[in-house]
């Protein structure tokens, strides 16, 4: 039975809602329950008791075991696709034609072109859109965009990144199996490289051009639950070489398969300084010659909701929610949404195409 809507509220169904694991539970269910603006209103997995077992824990009024009803249900404003690559265009098309507002993790779809149609189906419905690019949000993150942009540094010169990971490696879980296979939009180039760099480039500005090596090493991987050994399509080294817009340098490395030692940083060298953005989104820096690098603290106003007891993840996500919530309350426009997320996909494109041709190739935006 639906209840009466409350004004004040942006009453969310989340797809994907597992209570044994996952995004949702790491990330959106408890970035949700701790903001005032939302409530949890319907939950969808697979099979029915793991429903209802999410929204017994989270106080949703609803409970699924299909994407359908959830999305159709009139309690439900905002509709969060928090599933597997592939699966997100099925979703999405199915909000788009309720007229439901809809939040899908990133990447929209698994190529440009999928993502180009679902953002275009959105925008003619008129439904809002947020794309799960959480880290650009990240109260450190605006706090390195306002480092640079104030002169910290001096005229920024060089940004060098490196992220390395152990996911996606010889040996993955079989709910990772589905990245083995480049068609399916989940690996070091969709996911590693373009997350992290949309993080770096919302604090530094655009490429002006880029060239690219995009390869795998990886011919096979195991399942580990089984044992079963299944090709590997999809890449997993990028290494991207490229100038800004502004004359500075980039330099990227991103890899998976790592066999120990997780690795994230970026430091961001200028003519009067220094900046470090660590792996937790922390930064140090310096100014000066010779001087060691100090942690800069995040300034309070930079927080738009509570830390309380939210993971890293979490509260970037929660940032994302707020972000809405003031768009919405205030017309503004800061939170990612699918017309950020085409253009990602098109710098994907291009970092790839710059690979396959060898070529130096401009960005164009």
């Amino acid at each position: 039975m639906s209840g009466t809507r409350d004004p004040n509220k942006i009453r969310v169904g989340i797809i994907g809602a597992s209570p044994e694991r996952g995004w949702a539970l790491a990330t959106h269910l408890p970035a949700l329950a701790s903001l005032d603006a939302y409530e949890i209103a319907a939950v969808s997995t697979t099979r029915q008791a793991s429903a209802d077992e999410s929204a017994r824990r989270f106080g949703a009024r609803h409970a699924f075991d299909r994407a359908e009803p959830l999305i159709e249900h009139p309690d439900v404003d905002l509709v969060v696709v928090s599933v597997r690559a592939p699966e997100h265009a099925r979703h999405v098309r199915a909000a788009v034609a309720a007229k439901k507002d809809v939040f899908c993790e990133w990447p929209l779809g698994v190529s440009l072109a999928e993502a180009t149609e679902l953002a275009g189906a959105a925008e003619a419905a008129g439904v809002r859109t947020l794309i799960g690019l959480q880290r650009r949000l990240a109260p450190s993150v605006r706090h390195l965009r306002d480092l640079i942009a104030g002169g910290y540094v001096g005229k920024l010169r060089s940004v060098t990144i490196h992220v390395a990971s152990p996911l996606a490696g010889a040996r993955r879980a079989r709910s990772d199996a589905y990245s083995a296979d480049a068609k399916n939009g989940a690996n070091v180039l969709t996911i590693f490289a373009a997350h992290f760099l949309d993080t770096v480039l919302a604090a530094i500005g655009e490429f002006e051009s880029l060239s690219s090596v995009v390869a795998r090493q990886l011919d096979e991987m195991t399942v580990i639950e089984t044992g079963e050994v299944l090709p590997v399509t999809a890449p997993d080294q990028t290494l991207i070489s490229g100038t800004l817009a502004n004359g500075a340098v980039l330099s990227a490395h991103f890899e998976t398969g790592k066999r120990n030692g997780p690795v994230m940083s970026c430091t961001l060298t200028g003519t009067e300084g220094d900046l470090v953005l660590s792996h937790d989104l922390s930064i140090s820096g310096a100014r000066g010659d010779g001087q060691p690098l100090q942690p800069i603290p995040t300034p309070e106003h930079l927080l738009w909701t509570p830390r309380s007891s939210l993971s890293d993840d979490a509260h970037q996500i929660a940032h994302v929610y707020a972000a809405f919530a003031k768009d919405l309350a205030q017309g503004t426009s800061l939170a990612p949404t699918f017309r950020d997320a085409l253009k990602l996909h098109r710098l994907v494109d291009t970092i790839a195409e710059a690979s396959a041709s060898g070529q130096r190739l401009r960005w164009q935006g």
